[in-house]
């Protein structure tokens, strides 16, 4: 349930994103997701792609920065405070959402967030406990 997800540093400057995109992009690797967070020197780009071995291997071997990080993809109902019920499930726990983004697709009726927690497995059993799904990595690549 849990899936690797790719965090580049790179320099916060014009064209610096797009290095590592065509890199990707020639040797094949799909983005499934990204995000970019910035600060006034450098910027994180966080991504889920298809195959996140080969992407890190290609990524560091041309000088990038790349870090691993496990994170959820989990089933947010689509409608207005559909949110708010995965947060209220979350609450009491003492898990901690470090981070989150959107994941740019759906499954059925509900949306995919992508969640970054201090403690992804006491996230996996507090979420299945009050009936939220977690998706696997392969279902979610697809």
């Amino acid at each position: 349930m849990k899936i690797q997800q790719l965090s580049l540093f790179v320099e916060n400057k014009p064209g610096h994103v797009a290095a590592p995109v065509e890199l990707l992009a020639e040797a094949g690797v799909d983005i499934r997701a990204l995000y970019l967070a910035d600060t006034q020197n450098f910027g994180i780009v966080r991504m889920i792609v298809s195959d996140w071995q080969k992407a890190a291997g290609l990524l560091e071997s041309h000088g990038f920065v790349v870090k691993c990080t496990e994170v959820l993809a989990v089933e947010v109902p689509d409608h207005p405070g559909g949110l708010a019920v995965v947060l209220r499930a979350l609450e009491g726990s003492g898990v901690n959402i470090e981070y989150m983004y959107a994941f740019p697709c759906m499954i059925g009726s509900q949306a995919i967030l992508i969640f970054r927690f201090d403690d992804p497995d006491a996230a996996i059993a507090r979420l299945q406990a009050k009936g939220i799904n977690v998706v696997a990595g392969d279902e979610l690549l697809k």
